[in-house]
């Protein structure tokens, strides 16, 4: 029995007590030997029988105890791949490391991302493991220049810019070689006493040998790549495209170079050389894989653009220890790199930001349509967040320096798009299953088609044997395949982002196109989350002036993160209920219910009339009242002091811009749309009525959402949720795809898998559209891709030489890479997605804020 020996660093442990938890945990699963934890190290070290389980299932088993498993994640470039075979060559490189928990290989992106142990591998480790499989793989901290740091992007487009400069140089070098070499053997067959007058004054065996000074610097020149990848392959028992390509052009050249060396050992009628195939089958290939070089940058363009949205410097003045603006100190012009949180930044007219912070002096309007995808510039002052790669206008302000580097809102949506094309969604199943099976059976084909025509080919049976199976290894190249779904996932991730879309995963992109349900959250989705006080009732047996009622209410919310308190608060600022600004010294949120705090020695409760009823307080006459405000779509309000109700409180939440034109177009596209909401039955089915929802679940407690998305997904549908606040957590969680608001909470934004960067509901149907169209995109790529393959193969084997269509060597290649420049291009034209529905966002709406993402 083989055994193999895991180290897992384990956290959460305080005690001997929790060694021996984990210990046990880890010793109840099958397969493993012995389990030894220290406390000092925080670390398990576990013996186990891989073939009885796994490291996946003994970190699970460590989450299951109650503690928690370290991980890491690395994402590194891999440099010599050229198909599907390639991929899985990597993948399964990497997940033979132990400690590797999953990885991913991205062929579009050429970048592998592994997640794995820290404690049980290492990142040299695994790049290692990469390059022991046959590949390259770039040092991207040595892609700096002396004295400056060069950034990412540059560096990204350093490398493609060096790989493209080198396929163009081995493609000059072939063609200059191939280019005489197809002339001088095609040309006299077509001008017949050319190649009479050839065979008298040169000889065919000098003609050969000069075939031969043509072909072999092309063959072990530009060509030798196929050779390095190609054997290493198929050492490692994964034979890929390089594979098929060496043994395809080894079998012409040597074939031609035997018949070079020993014209007597062949019949007359398969004395022919084939160097011209050899020779420009590499060339045509090396000239597909020039435009699939272009293709690909051109592929990863949206990213690139939002790379270049950072400055390279900031101007900075220092603070004093104490966080005052020291007003001796210089202004310095500093790498973006070197700015400090807490540091001030100056920016001029025009400038584009160059961190995140708060504005602290100064006063301009910003353009945050790289953030939102709306083009309606946003005020910002004193005590405004800004976000880094956004432009300010005409205006100059300060702003401290709150989110740095890899903290930055950008550097986030960055990450969380490059993790979208890097993921693999369910689709790209179908053509992995396929590519596994497909070298080595193309392999079979090829020697079964040599076989069938050597003994069935006539007076030329070597010759034809030879040029139909090299002909079947060629056409046969995978890559189509590999392209087909990854380089669609990239350019419509990336358009999704310019769109102010981002999909956090592959699967959501995909995922989102096959939703049948849309459900939407009411408050701060469908309506705008920032609501007005309409009406302020004070209980005719309360001593409490209407004034003092809401300075009371909106004290008692000022810790409350639901919408309707800060309109309170907004309210009680209002001339008519200036005063003495009123504090809370406890603070209490009931999910579902409302909130309890203490103001001024007074117990303050305020929420919807199930809270009052959960307290035992009769409505009386202020229930009438507040089913009045429920018909006109205002939300009563109730607000209790010390144990009494004091007064009822009307919030107006006014739809969205955009709300209703989002819906229509919903529904115009195919999908129900559903509205989930705490909110009474009254106010919700007004709001209803307003934007065409058609079906309405109201006083829906937070726990009951979950429950009321599952009800939409009887039948099997997909359902589609779109929330804004922390009690649409589950709902987002349990939907088949979650979509947040980006303006709603950090817990609504983490949970989902997409987020719409501004607060515009119309963001949604043109999510919903690209997704549509990428996946629209996909399939018609892995439709050509496996369609060229099951047409053209027979053709190259000679199924249809009985009426003399036989496909050479050399159309083969050029086949076979105009399927992979077909897929690039049909990819490629999602950058010209428009969304069906434009988005004009409010100054009101836009001042709402940026997304937290974290």
């Amino acid at each position: 029995m083989t055994t193999k020996t895991l180290d897992i660093d384990v956290g959460g442990m305080t005690c001997a007590a929790c060694v021996g938890r984990v210990e046990r945990g880890l010793k109840k699963v099958e397969g493993v030997q012995e389990a030894n934890v220290n406390l000092a190290t925080e670390r398990a070290t576990v013996t186990f029988d891989p073939a009885l389980t796994s490291p996946a299932a003994l970190i699970q088993k460590v989450v299951d105890t109650g503690y928690e498993a370290r991980t890491a994640e690395l994402s590194f470039p891999v440099e010599g791949m050229t198909c599907a075979a390639c991929v899985g060559r990597v993948e399964r490189a990497l997940n033979k490391v132990d400690g590797v928990l999953g990885a991913s290989v991205n062929l579009a992106t050429e970048r592998a991302s592994v997640q794995y142990l820290p404690a049980a591998t290492s990142p040299a480790k695994l790049r290692e493991a990469v390059q022991n499989a046959g590949y390259e793989v770039p040092d991207e901290a040595a892609q700096t220049q002396t004295g400056q740091t060069q950034s990412r992007l540059d560096a990204e487009r350093e490398r493609k810019e060096h790989e493209i400069a080198g396929q163009r140089r081995a493609l000059t070098v072939a063609a200059a070689f191939s280019i005489p070499l197809f002339i001088l053997s095609m040309v006299p067959m077509l001008y017949m006493p050319l190649h009479m007058w050839l065979l008298e004054h040169v000889g065919e065996g000098r003609l050969n040998w000069l075939m031969l000074a043509l072909a072999a610097p092309v063959q072990f020149g530009p060509g030798l790549r196929f050779y390095r990848t190609g054997w290493a392959a198929l050492k490692h028992r994964s034979p890929d495209m390089n594979t098929l390509v060496m043994l395809g052009t080894t079998a012409a050249f040597a074939y031609s170079l035997a018949v070079t060396l020993a014209p007597q050992w062949f019949p007359a009628a398969s004395r022919h050389v084939y160097y011209e195939a050899s020779a420009v089958v590499i060339t045509l290939i090396l000239l597909g894989k020039l435009f699939e070089a272009i293709a690909k940058g051109r592929s990863s363009e949206a990213m690139r653009t939002l790379l270049a949205l950072q400055p390279q410097s900031a101007r900075v003045q220092r603070s004093t220890a104490d966080g005052q603006v020291d007003g001796q100190a210089d202004v310095q012009e500093i790498p973006v790199d070197a700015v400090k949180v807490g540091d001030l930044v100056l920016v001029r007219s025009g400038e584009r930001l160059p961190v995140d912070g708060e504005v602290v002096e100064g006063r301009s309007y910003v353009d945050e349509s790289m953030l939102t995808g709306e083009s309606v510039p946003v005020l910002k002052e004193a005590g405004a967040k800004v976000t880094g790669g956004t432009v300010n206008g005409t205006g100059a302000f300060t702003f401290r320096a709150t989110g740095v580097g890899a903290d930055t809102a950008l550097s986030r949506i960055i990450r969380m798009v490059e993790d979208a094309q890097s993921s693999r969604p369910p689709i790209q199943g179908l053509a992995d299953r396929v590519v596994n099976v497909f070298v080595p059976i193309v392999l079979v084909i090829a020697a079964l088609t040599f076989a069938w025509w050597f003994f069935a080919g006539g007076e030329a049976a070597l010759t034809n044997a030879l040029i139909h199976a090299v002909a079947v290894l060629i056409i046969a190249c995978p890559c189509a395949m590999g392209l087909a779904t990854p380089v669609s996932i990239m350019v419509g991730s990336g358009r999704a982002a310019q769109m102010g879309v981002l999909f956090r995963t592959g699967a959501a992109l995909e995922g989102l196109g096959e939703a049948k349900v849309v459900a939407v959250d009411k408050t701060g989705t469908v309506t705008r989350g920032q609501p007005e006080v309409t009406d302020v009732i004070a209980s005719d047996g309360s001593p409490l002036a209407e004034e003092e009622l809401l300075r009371l209410a909106a004290a008692a919310e000022s810790s409350s993160e639901h919408p309707l308190a800060r309109a309170i608060e907004r309210a009680a600022e209002r001339p008519q209920g200036s005063g003495p600004k009123l504090q809370a010294t406890s603070f209490e949120a009931i999910p579902g219910y409302g909130i309890r705090a203490t103001v001024k020695g007074h117990t303050v409760e305020v929420g919807a009339a199930r809270f009052m009823t959960r307290l035992g307080l009769p409505l009386g006459e202020l229930g009438a009242r507040a089913d009045e405000l429920a018909a006109k779509a205002r939300t009563p309000v109730f607000v209790a002091v010390n144990g009494a109700l004091a007064g009822l409180l009307g919030v107006a939440d006014p739809v969205r811009e955009g709300s209703v034109q989002a819906i229509q177009t919903l529904k115009a596209q195919g999908l129900e749309v559903a509205m989930i909401t705490g909110d009474a039955q009254a106010t919700a089915q007004a709001v209803a009525a307003e934007t065409g929802v058609s079906r309405v679940l109201a006083e829906v407690l937070p726990e009951g959402k979950s429950d009321a998305v599952s009800g939409l997904q009887q039948g099997g549908r997909a359902v589609a949720f779109v929330g804004d606040g922390i009690n649409d957590a589950p709902a987002l969680a349990k939907a088949d795809v979650g979509v947040a608001i980006g303006t709603g909470t950090d817990v609504a934004v983490e949970t989902a898998d997409v987020i719409l960067m501004s607060g515009d509901l119309r963001g949604v149907p043109n999510a919903i559209a690209l997704s549509r169209a990428t996946l629209r995109n996909i399939k018609m790529n892995l439709f050509w891709a496996f369609a060229y393959n099951v047409i053209l193969i027979p053709v190259a084997a000679g199924a249809l030489s009985r009426w003399n269509l036989n496909l050479s060597p050399v159309l083969a290649a050029a086949a076979m890479g105009l399927s992979s420049v077909f897929v690039l291009t049909n990819a490629l034209r999602l950058r010209g997605f428009r969304p069906p529905l434009g988005t004009s966002v409010t100054q009101t709406q836009q001042t709402e804020g940026v997304p937290q993402l974290t």
